[in-house]
Protein backbone atom coordinates (compact mmCIF):
# COMPACT_ATOMS: atom_id res chain seq x y z
CA UNK A 1 0.00 0.00 0.00
CA UNK A 2 1.06 3.60 -0.43
CA UNK A 3 1.26 4.34 2.98
CA UNK A 4 1.19 1.26 5.51
CA UNK A 5 -0.49 1.83 8.40
CA UNK A 6 1.61 2.22 12.00
CA UNK A 7 0.07 -1.35 13.73
CA UNK A 8 0.31 -3.05 9.70
CA UNK A 9 2.98 -5.52 11.20
CA UNK A 10 0.85 -7.24 13.07
CA UNK A 11 -1.46 -7.58 10.00
CA UNK A 12 1.31 -9.20 7.65
CA UNK A 13 3.14 -11.58 10.26
CA UNK A 14 0.38 -13.52 9.95
CA UNK A 15 1.22 -13.32 5.84
CA UNK A 16 4.35 -14.56 6.94
CA UNK A 17 3.41 -17.44 8.69
CA UNK A 18 0.78 -18.69 5.85
CA UNK A 19 3.26 -18.29 3.18
CA UNK A 20 4.46 -20.99 0.88
CA UNK A 21 5.37 -22.13 -2.49
CA UNK A 22 2.42 -22.30 -4.72
CA UNK A 23 2.37 -22.47 -8.71
CA UNK A 24 0.13 -20.43 -10.65
CA UNK A 25 -1.43 -21.14 -13.93
CA UNK A 26 -3.76 -18.62 -16.55
CA UNK A 27 -7.59 -18.86 -16.14
CA UNK A 28 -9.47 -16.22 -17.23
CA UNK A 29 -8.73 -12.98 -18.84
CA UNK A 30 -10.80 -10.57 -16.26
CA UNK A 31 -12.32 -10.63 -12.65
CA UNK A 32 -15.30 -12.41 -13.32
CA UNK A 33 -18.74 -9.90 -12.03
CA UNK A 34 -21.89 -11.67 -11.30
CA UNK A 35 -23.72 -13.44 -13.56
CA UNK A 36 -27.44 -13.47 -14.64
CA UNK A 37 -30.18 -14.10 -13.14
CA UNK A 38 -31.13 -17.03 -15.21
CA UNK A 39 -34.68 -16.33 -14.17
CA UNK A 40 -34.68 -12.56 -14.81
CA UNK A 41 -36.14 -11.59 -17.86
CA UNK A 42 -36.72 -8.10 -17.64
CA UNK A 43 -33.31 -5.72 -16.80
CA UNK A 44 -29.67 -7.66 -16.42
CA UNK A 45 -27.92 -7.83 -13.32
CA UNK A 46 -26.07 -4.72 -12.63
CA UNK A 47 -22.09 -5.35 -12.09
CA UNK A 48 -20.24 -4.58 -8.80
CA UNK A 49 -19.12 -1.11 -8.64
CA UNK A 50 -15.34 -0.86 -9.17
CA UNK A 51 -13.15 2.75 -8.97
CA UNK A 52 -11.93 4.04 -12.51
CA UNK A 53 -8.70 3.14 -13.27
CA UNK A 54 -5.54 5.41 -11.44
CA UNK A 55 -3.07 7.49 -13.24
CA UNK A 56 -1.83 6.43 -16.16
CA UNK A 57 -4.19 3.44 -16.18
CA UNK A 58 -3.06 1.51 -13.48
CA UNK A 59 -4.87 -0.44 -10.73
CA UNK A 60 -7.24 1.87 -8.61
CA UNK A 61 -6.36 1.64 -5.06
CA UNK A 62 -9.48 1.64 -2.88
CA UNK A 63 -8.78 2.24 1.27
CA UNK A 64 -11.69 3.80 2.93
CA UNK A 65 -15.20 5.23 1.67
CA UNK A 66 -16.50 9.08 2.25
CA UNK A 67 -16.37 10.70 5.50
CA UNK A 68 -19.81 11.49 5.73
CA UNK A 69 -22.65 11.55 8.41
CA UNK A 70 -23.93 8.15 6.86
CA UNK A 71 -21.47 6.10 9.25
CA UNK A 72 -20.89 3.35 7.19
CA UNK A 73 -18.09 1.05 8.36
CA UNK A 74 -17.14 -2.29 6.23
CA UNK A 75 -15.87 -5.48 8.32
CA UNK A 76 -13.57 -7.19 5.76
CA UNK A 77 -11.79 -10.83 6.83
CA UNK A 78 -9.31 -12.67 4.81
CA UNK A 79 -9.10 -15.92 4.77
CA UNK A 80 -5.94 -17.10 4.29
CA UNK A 81 -4.54 -20.71 3.36
CA UNK A 82 -1.49 -21.75 0.99
CA UNK A 83 -0.23 -24.96 -1.07
CA UNK A 84 2.01 -26.33 1.73
CA UNK A 85 -0.67 -25.86 4.59
CA UNK A 86 -2.79 -29.22 3.23
CA UNK A 87 -1.20 -32.27 5.78
CA UNK A 88 -1.56 -29.12 8.76
CA UNK A 89 -4.78 -29.03 8.12
CA UNK A 90 -5.15 -32.88 7.35
CA UNK A 91 -3.70 -33.07 11.16
CA UNK A 92 -6.37 -30.33 12.59
CA UNK A 93 -5.49 -26.99 12.31
CA UNK A 94 -7.67 -24.69 11.36
CA UNK A 95 -7.51 -22.48 8.52
CA UNK A 96 -11.11 -21.84 8.71
CA UNK A 97 -13.85 -20.26 11.09
CA UNK A 98 -16.88 -21.07 11.19
CA UNK A 99 -17.98 -19.72 14.26
CA UNK A 100 -16.46 -16.55 13.01
CA UNK A 101 -19.16 -16.64 9.80
CA UNK A 102 -22.00 -18.05 12.48
CA UNK A 103 -21.53 -14.52 14.64
CA UNK A 104 -21.96 -12.32 11.50
CA UNK A 105 -24.99 -14.24 10.44
CA UNK A 106 -26.48 -14.37 13.70
CA UNK A 107 -25.44 -10.54 14.46
CA UNK A 108 -26.54 -9.85 10.96
CA UNK A 109 -23.29 -8.42 9.75
CA UNK A 110 -23.09 -7.99 6.40
CA UNK A 111 -18.93 -8.46 5.55
CA UNK A 112 -16.29 -8.94 2.44
CA UNK A 113 -14.14 -11.92 2.79
CA UNK A 114 -11.19 -11.89 0.91
CA UNK A 115 -9.95 -15.65 -0.04
CA UNK A 116 -6.95 -17.26 -1.20
CA UNK A 117 -7.33 -19.59 -4.04
CA UNK A 118 -6.04 -22.46 -1.91
CA UNK A 119 -8.56 -21.59 1.13
CA UNK A 120 -11.73 -22.15 -1.36
CA UNK A 121 -10.11 -25.57 -2.00
CA UNK A 122 -9.44 -26.71 1.33
CA UNK A 123 -12.93 -25.67 2.33
CA UNK A 124 -14.94 -25.77 -0.60
CA UNK A 125 -18.36 -26.18 1.10
CA UNK A 126 -17.75 -23.30 3.36
CA UNK A 127 -16.54 -21.07 0.33
CA UNK A 128 -19.45 -21.50 -1.72
CA UNK A 129 -21.85 -21.27 1.83
CA UNK A 130 -20.21 -17.67 1.98
CA UNK A 131 -20.23 -16.81 -1.29
CA UNK A 132 -24.19 -17.99 -1.93
CA UNK A 133 -24.96 -15.85 1.37
CA UNK A 134 -26.33 -12.48 0.32
CA UNK A 135 -25.15 -11.68 3.68
CA UNK A 136 -21.44 -11.83 2.75
CA UNK A 137 -19.31 -11.32 -0.52
CA UNK A 138 -16.43 -12.75 -1.93
CA UNK A 139 -13.58 -10.70 -3.24
CA UNK A 140 -9.74 -12.36 -4.71
CA UNK A 141 -6.96 -12.20 -2.08
CA UNK A 142 -4.23 -14.04 -4.46
CA UNK A 143 -4.12 -17.85 -4.96
CA UNK A 144 -0.70 -18.32 -3.22
CA UNK A 145 -0.41 -15.91 -0.72
CA UNK A 146 2.28 -14.84 -1.70
CA UNK A 147 4.12 -10.92 -1.90
CA UNK A 148 3.63 -8.84 -4.66
CA UNK A 149 6.98 -6.72 -4.26
CA UNK A 150 9.87 -7.62 -2.50
CA UNK A 151 11.21 -7.16 1.29
CA UNK A 152 7.56 -7.40 2.44
CA UNK A 153 7.49 -9.04 5.58
CA UNK A 154 9.05 -12.04 5.04
CA UNK A 155 6.72 -13.20 2.29
CA UNK A 156 7.98 -14.95 -0.67
CA UNK A 157 7.52 -13.22 -3.57
CA UNK A 158 5.76 -13.50 -7.00
CA UNK A 159 7.26 -12.75 -9.99
CA UNK A 160 5.93 -9.95 -12.37
CA UNK A 161 5.33 -12.21 -14.91
CA UNK A 162 3.46 -14.67 -12.79
CA UNK A 163 1.07 -11.95 -10.37
CA UNK A 164 -1.31 -11.58 -12.80
CA UNK A 165 -1.84 -15.40 -13.32
CA UNK A 166 -1.79 -15.70 -9.63
CA UNK A 167 -5.02 -13.78 -9.12
CA UNK A 168 -6.42 -15.24 -11.77
CA UNK A 169 -6.16 -18.57 -10.80
CA UNK A 170 -8.04 -17.66 -7.45
CA UNK A 171 -10.98 -16.81 -9.35
CA UNK A 172 -10.48 -20.02 -11.35
CA UNK A 173 -10.41 -21.70 -8.08
CA UNK A 174 -13.49 -19.93 -6.99
CA UNK A 175 -15.33 -20.74 -9.63
CA UNK A 176 -14.65 -24.61 -9.44
CA UNK A 177 -15.57 -25.17 -6.13
CA UNK A 178 -18.97 -22.92 -7.01
CA UNK A 179 -18.45 -19.68 -5.99
CA UNK A 180 -20.10 -18.10 -8.91
CA UNK A 181 -20.47 -14.34 -7.61
CA UNK A 182 -16.50 -13.74 -6.51
CA UNK A 183 -16.15 -9.54 -6.52
CA UNK A 184 -13.48 -7.45 -9.18
CA UNK A 185 -11.98 -6.84 -5.94
CA UNK A 186 -8.55 -7.84 -5.00
CA UNK A 187 -6.19 -7.54 -1.61
CA UNK A 188 -2.51 -7.88 -1.74
CA UNK A 189 -1.05 -10.58 0.28
CA UNK A 190 0.62 -8.28 3.72
CA UNK A 191 -0.76 -5.08 1.81
CA UNK A 192 2.04 -4.54 -0.07
CA UNK A 193 2.08 -3.45 -3.57
CA UNK A 194 4.12 -1.02 -5.86
CA UNK A 195 3.88 0.84 -9.67
CA UNK A 196 4.72 -2.44 -11.10
CA UNK A 197 2.34 -4.76 -9.31
CA UNK A 198 -0.89 -2.02 -10.13
CA UNK A 199 0.65 -2.27 -14.02
CA UNK A 200 0.95 -6.35 -14.11
CA UNK A 201 -3.12 -6.42 -12.55
CA UNK A 202 -4.18 -3.78 -14.67
CA UNK A 203 -5.60 -6.71 -17.41
CA UNK A 204 -7.38 -8.05 -14.99
CA UNK A 205 -10.03 -4.89 -14.02
CA UNK A 206 -10.00 -5.92 -10.52
CA UNK A 207 -10.23 -2.90 -8.10
CA UNK A 208 -7.33 -3.48 -5.33
CA UNK A 209 -9.11 -2.85 -2.07
CA UNK A 210 -6.96 -2.12 1.45
CA UNK A 211 -7.93 -0.62 4.52
CA UNK A 212 -7.72 2.48 7.46
CA UNK A 213 -8.36 0.57 10.79
CA UNK A 214 -5.94 -2.45 11.47
CA UNK A 215 -7.39 -4.62 14.16
CA UNK A 216 -4.48 -6.49 15.14
CA UNK A 217 -6.02 -9.86 15.64
CA UNK A 218 -3.42 -11.70 13.91
CA UNK A 219 -1.88 -14.16 16.67
CA UNK A 220 -3.71 -12.46 19.63
CA UNK A 221 -4.77 -13.66 22.88
CA UNK A 222 -6.52 -10.69 24.04
CA UNK A 223 -10.00 -9.86 22.48
CA UNK A 224 -10.54 -7.02 24.56
CA UNK A 225 -7.15 -5.20 23.51
CA UNK A 226 -8.25 -5.92 19.50
CA UNK A 227 -11.77 -4.72 20.07
CA UNK A 228 -10.23 -1.05 21.49
CA UNK A 229 -7.98 -1.21 18.46
CA UNK A 230 -10.62 -1.15 15.92
CA UNK A 231 -13.31 1.08 18.00
CA UNK A 232 -10.61 3.53 18.83
CA UNK A 233 -9.54 3.69 14.82
CA UNK A 234 -13.04 3.24 13.11
CA UNK A 235 -14.66 6.29 11.63
CA UNK A 236 -17.19 6.79 9.24
CA UNK A 237 -16.56 4.98 5.90
CA UNK A 238 -13.80 2.62 7.49
CA UNK A 239 -12.11 -0.41 6.25
CA UNK A 240 -11.28 -3.13 8.94
CA UNK A 241 -8.72 -5.45 8.47
CA UNK A 242 -9.46 -8.78 10.41
CA UNK A 243 -9.56 -12.36 9.75
CA UNK A 244 -11.44 -16.17 9.37
CA UNK A 245 -8.27 -18.26 10.40
CA UNK A 246 -8.83 -19.78 13.77
CA UNK A 247 -5.47 -20.97 13.90
CA UNK A 248 -3.84 -17.47 13.51
CA UNK A 249 -6.47 -14.81 14.51
CA UNK A 250 -8.15 -17.35 17.83
CA UNK A 251 -9.57 -14.49 19.36
CA UNK A 252 -12.01 -12.50 16.12
CA UNK A 253 -15.33 -14.39 16.83
CA UNK A 254 -15.33 -12.38 20.24
CA UNK A 255 -13.88 -9.49 18.79
CA UNK A 256 -16.91 -9.47 16.39
CA UNK A 257 -19.32 -10.01 19.12
CA UNK A 258 -17.96 -7.12 21.17
CA UNK A 259 -17.53 -4.56 18.76
CA UNK A 260 -20.69 -5.33 16.53
CA UNK A 261 -23.07 -3.79 19.56
CA UNK A 262 -20.23 -1.11 20.43
CA UNK A 263 -20.47 0.46 16.94
CA UNK A 264 -24.05 0.09 15.93
CA UNK A 265 -24.92 2.07 19.44
CA UNK A 266 -22.47 4.78 18.26
CA UNK A 267 -24.37 4.61 15.18
CA UNK A 268 -22.52 2.86 12.74
CA UNK A 269 -24.18 0.79 9.29
CA UNK A 270 -22.34 -2.38 8.56
CA UNK A 271 -21.90 -2.63 4.75
CA UNK A 272 -20.24 -4.74 2.26
CA UNK A 273 -17.05 -2.82 0.45
CA UNK A 274 -18.89 -2.67 -2.83
CA UNK A 275 -21.25 -0.57 -0.81
CA UNK A 276 -18.06 1.70 0.45
CA UNK A 277 -16.67 1.63 -3.28
CA UNK A 278 -20.06 2.56 -4.90
CA UNK A 279 -21.03 5.37 -2.16
CA UNK A 280 -17.11 6.83 -3.44
CA UNK A 281 -18.46 7.44 -6.90
CA UNK A 282 -17.64 3.68 -7.88
CA UNK A 283 -19.13 3.03 -11.74
CA UNK A 284 -21.52 0.48 -12.51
Amino acid sequence: MITLLRRVTAVCALGAALSALASCAPEATRAPLPAPNATATSSPVAEPPTLAPGPAGLTPVFEHGPRTRDKTVALTFDADMTSDQGPRAASGERFDNPGLIAALRELKVPATVFMTGRWAEEYPGQARAIGRDPLFEVANHSYSHHAFTDDCYGLPTVDEKRMRADVERAYASFRKVGVRDAMPYFRFPGGCYDRRALKALTPVGVTAVQWDVVSGDAFATDARSVAREVLDGVRAGSVVVLHCTLSAAPTTERVVRSIVPELRAKGFRFVKVSELIGAAGGRR
